[in-house]
């Protein structure tokens, strides 16, 4: 039971981080039925501005916690006006393209966000300053950092604001309505543009939270690091149904306890393998060498692609359906 409660507290963590940031793919593609595979260059982008002025402002002896806004507070800015751009130069242009034409250009645009921050933070895995103490609260066996404690707070803040956001003002209402029928939005006097390019822009500023969430959390960042994660948050924006912000929730906390529990549960099965309490059941290579150890920690990444072609499989419309489906 102690695993049980470990994993699962470690999977609403890294959880709450893939809901983030599938957040900013739902609402591109509820919006234009887009996907924008750049999102995740743009967590990572998030995560190394708030490194370097983390590092920069150090030396001045701030408390810890105005160190953390500020880096949040740049990183946002940076990313939104990248998000703005990307949208501008490389989205706009093609949106009334073919579908197959704006796809390409998102991975593309993603490449080229990839190497451009190659070039400004080099190639190496860049090491986050430990600023925050790290202090341990547990309760029925299981253990929980301060840390992650805050993550998931702010997700849930994060996560309700911009529902909030979406279902209770006037730029949310023309979220929705431009979602519904962008042609239509137009003629009764909603200006889309600004419309798709604040969708942009408020997914950007979510990204660039996650990312420094995920910085914080791990301790370490790179130019690479926004590709998978972009991934995961993608197939948990298809998990709970990409298009519906609620979808995009529930399915990044559901992918991420799932990964936890798996890594953690099978990792520990593959563990009993490599030290001959399960060799007699298993193969000879798992006997001798311990190989069968497929899906332990180190192979989680698995578990998220897993549940991806499941649900593509048996419900493509994902757990909560999609609000945009039926659109002509």
């Amino acid at each position: 039971m102690d695993i049980f409660l470990q994993q699962v507290i470690n999977g609403l963590t890294l959880g709450s981080v893939y809901a983030v940031v599938a957040l900013g793919y739902t609402m591109v593609y509820g919006i234009i039925q887009l996907i924008n595979f750049a999102h995740g260059e743009v967590v990572m982008i998030g995560a190394m501005v708030a490194f370097s002025v983390i590092t920069t402002l150090a030396a001045a002896g701030l408390p810890p916690l105005a160190l953390v806004l500020l880096g949040v507070a740049c990183a946002m800015v940076v990313c939104m006006l990248v998000g703005y751009g990307v949208e501008r130069l490389a989205y706009r242009p093609l949106r009334g393209a073919p579908r197959l034409a704006p796809l390409i250009t998102a991975i593309g645009v993603s490449i080229i966000l990839q190497h451009v921050a190659m070039l400004v933070w080099t190639r190496n895995v860049i090491a986050f300053p430990q600023i925050i103490k790290i202090e341990l609260y547990t309760f029925g066996g299981a253990t929980i950092t301060n840390v992650q404690l805050a993550i998931v707070v702010l997700c849930v803040v994060i996560m309700a604001g911009l529902a909030g956001l979406v279902y209770r003002t006037r730029l949310g209402a023309a979220m929705r309505a431009t979602a519904q029928n962008s042609k239509v939005a137009g003629l009764m006097g909603i200006d889309v543009n600004r419309v798709i390019a604040a969708t942009f822009v408020i997914g950007a500023a979510l990204g660039a939270v996650a990312g420094v969430m995920v910085g914080t959390y791990y301790g370490i960042a790179q130019y690479t690091m926004g590709s998978i994660l972009g991934l995961k948050a993608f197939a948990a924006a298809v998990l709970g149904g990409i298009g519906n912000i609620p979808g995009a929730m529930v399915g990044g906390v559901l992918l991420g306890v799932v990964e936890a529990l798996g890594a953690g549960y099978i990792g520990d099965l593959t563990d009993l393998c490599r030290y001959g309490w399960l060799a007699s059941l298993l193969d000879e290579r798992c006997a001798q060498g311990g190989h069968f150890i497929l899906f332990g920690s180190n192979y989680q990444d698995v578990f998220a692609f897993v549940v991806l072609i499941l649900v593509l499989v048996f419900r493509p419309s994902g757990l909560l359906g999609e609000r945009v489906g039926d659109r002509a």
